[in-house]
């Protein structure tokens, strides 16, 4: 299926901020100015515009060149994704720069389309045949002699759903000033901080542009889902207001993943990655099959726990750039002071959870600079002294390991006193991004991979079996969603002992590594949607239960992703903080009868549960 871009550009002799912003509430990603100056580039930012030069000697995020500039360019170290070549002159010297610059774009006028097109179907030329339009008769007609990357100068957003439904059963994306698709790792050796910081504000996890919706995990206001289906990809009323097209107008690779999928056949990896790479309709088939899974697998109930969040200390001497419990920024009043609980004020916590009806409690903190691994199982042993009977979900595999570390013993032997002391099962946090590449960047001095996945299934072989996550929307990516997926089925085809799979959306407010301008802004929805719908498709047969994150997301969002893969809505959690800690504005505690009411008004049958999965039984009034 042909995929058009189109880049919402305002041309300017001069930019100031105000003018900047004005245009960037209307839509605008990018303004384009002949000769840039510093002030024109600085007012750009501060406005949320990438600024794009068409000359050179201008510090800019892209240029748009004639022939011999672009060459020169080049020659200087400009990557091709940072330029457009101007479609004039000498027809071989068009030619040259875009052989030689490797250039994104070949920007032509609307008359010359079909003779730029001879350009770039030539071998070994990848540039998108670049046009500016007014109309939408004027974009399907360049379409159609072969432009696949329209600019559009100040068109609202009914217009571009007109062009949308007209250009179907073409694909429309909106990229920024530079191309969709570029990996995050490229564009931040590249770019300088302030221009980095831009883009990345403007782009979600594919390098396309965000859509224009404030919503945002940990906002508080409701998902921007529309009411008949699940893709918030368009704001126009023709999208909201519609429905999705039918599964028999899916491009045929996607269609035949999701017709496997059905059949039983799991998806490979690769084909993970392609069912994060889909936008509009084909969200919408993913989590309908994703859906019919779910059915197929847990039927009709919905379970959730009653439980306890215990967050004992919020010291910690790691340094993960997404983690704002211990060092939230004092700007948004959301850093705690730091504290550390006594063991007895632990147990007095257990207590007070079981005699609210909570089955679990869930031990999780920062890693204290003066704990060992004797902290980790004294606290254990001292509430298993007082409730027997509670279950103890605790410690991530990184205070397994440091658990471990600090007392010089291997993991087995480790996880081995932590089971004979009361551990029931592992949490599993601590896992953001199980792909090293992008680990680096978000907690590089945070266990790797690698040595998650050697304390889960140590874990798993010791009998204790343990959750699973995923923290998205930072600077991750389709690859390395799919990449995580993949450890979790190798560990899980091993060993078995993972009982549920959790999403946690990236809350981005108070988080350090985007207050300093190196993330994105969360997940947007239809990433969120994703990530849900393909766990259920990817780990069909492998991990029963998926759960939305009703902290994350507020309850009303987690129970529409019921219809997109979810049979689980997690736990009361009883005075969670993390969340908070990062800026979100969703409540730390939901009842019992929360959940069953919000439960049945979907339609659903309400299941309580234990931490295994097991109707739990009821020792006192929840």
């Amino acid at each position: 299926m042909t995929e058009i871009s189109f880049l919402r550009v305002r041309p300017a002799d001069t930019v100031n901020e105000l003018w900047a912003a004005t245009r960037r509430r209307e839509g605008a990603t990018t303004v384009e100015v002949e000769s840039l100056s510093a002030a024109d580039r600085r007012a750009a930012e501060a406005g949320g515009l990438l600024p794009v030069a068409k000359s050179e000697g201008s510090d800019a995020a892209a240029w748009v060149l004639e022939p011999g500039a672009s060459r020169e360019a080049a020659e200087r170290g400009t990557p091709g994704w940072r330029l457009t070549v101007v479609d004039t002159g000498d027809r071989a010297d068009v030619l040259d720069a875009i052989a030689r610059t490797g250039a994104a774009f070949l920007r032509t006028g609307r008359s010359r389309v079909a003779d730029a097109v001879q350009f770039t179907g030539l071998p070994a030329i990848e540039a998108r045949v670049s046009v500016f339009v007014d109309s939408v008769d004027d974009a399907v007609s360049a379409v159609e002699a072969g432009a696949t990357d329209l600019l559009l100068r100040d068109w609202d957003t009914e217009r571009i759903g007109a062009l949308r439904e007209a250009l179907a059963p073409r694909s429309l994306v909106e990229r920024t000033a530079l191309p969709v698709g570029l990996s995050v790792d490229v564009v931040r050796e590249t770019l300088d901080p302030e221009l980095f910081t831009v883009y990345l504000n403007q782009i979600d996890a594919g390098g396309a542009a965000r859509p224009r919706y404030e919503w945002a995990p940990g906002k508080d206001m409701p998902a921007p889902v529309p009411a008949r289906r699940f893709s918030a990809a368009w704001v126009d009323a023709a999208w909201t207001e519609g429905t999705p097209t039918a599964r028999t107008g899916l491009a045929p690779d996607l269609a035949d993943i999701l017709d496997r999928s059905l059949a039983g056949t799991p998806p490979t990896r690769d084909e993970i990655e392609r069912l994060f790479h889909a936008r509009g309709d084909e969200v919408d088939a993913i989590a309908s099959v994703a859906d019919e899974l779910r059915r197929r697998a847990n039927g009709d109930a919905v379970s959730y726990v009653v439980n306890r969040n215990i967050n004992y200390t919020n010291q910690c001497y790691f340094r993960c750039g997404f983690c704002a419990f211990s060092k939230g920024p004092r700007s948004l009043n959301l850093r705690e002071d730091p504290y550390l609980m006594t063991i007895p004020q632990v147990v007095e916590r257990s207590v007070e959870a079981w005699e609210r009806g909570a089955t679990e409690v869930c031990l999780q903190g920062g890693i204290h600079p003066e704990f060992t691994g004797d902290f980790y199982v004294t606290v254990v042993e001292a509430i298993k002294a007082q409730l027997p009977e509670m279950h103890i979900h605790g410690f991530t595999p990184l205070e397994v390991w440091q658990g471990a570390e600090t007392l010089g013993v291997p993991v087995r032997d480790f996880l081995t006193r932590l089971r004979g002391a009361g551990l029931g099962t592992l949490p599993g946090t601590a896992a953001e991004i199980l792909d090293d590449r992008v680990r680096r960047h978000l907690c590089p001095d945070k266990i790797r991979t690698a040595q998650w996945a050697e304390v889960m299934i140590t874990a798993h072989e010791l009998g204790l079996k343990s959750t699973s996550t995923i923290m998205f929307g930072h600077i991750d990516d389709a690859a390395s969603w799919a990449n995580h997926y993949e450890v979790l089925r190798t560990i899980q085809r091993r060993t078995g002992g993972i009982t549920e799979f959790v999403p946690l959306p990236f809350v981005h407010m108070g988080a350090p590594i985007y207050v300093r301008g190196k993330s994105r802004p969360g997940p947007t929805w239809d990433e969120v949607v994703l990530i849900h719908a393909v766990a259920r498709i990817a780990f069909d047969g492998l991990i029963p239960n998926i759960q939305a994150s009703w902290v994350k997301l507020g309850i009303e969002a987690g129970v529409r992703l019921l219809e997109a893969g979810c049979n689980d809505l997690g736990g009361t959690l009883m005075d969670e903080i993390i969340s908070r800690s990062a800026g979100a504005a969703h409540g730390t505690f939901l009842d019992a009868a929360d959940f069953e009411r919000a439960i049945a008004a979907a339609g659903r049958i309400p299941f309580r549960r234990t931490t295994l999965y097991a109707p739990a039984r009821s020792h006192t009034q929840a």
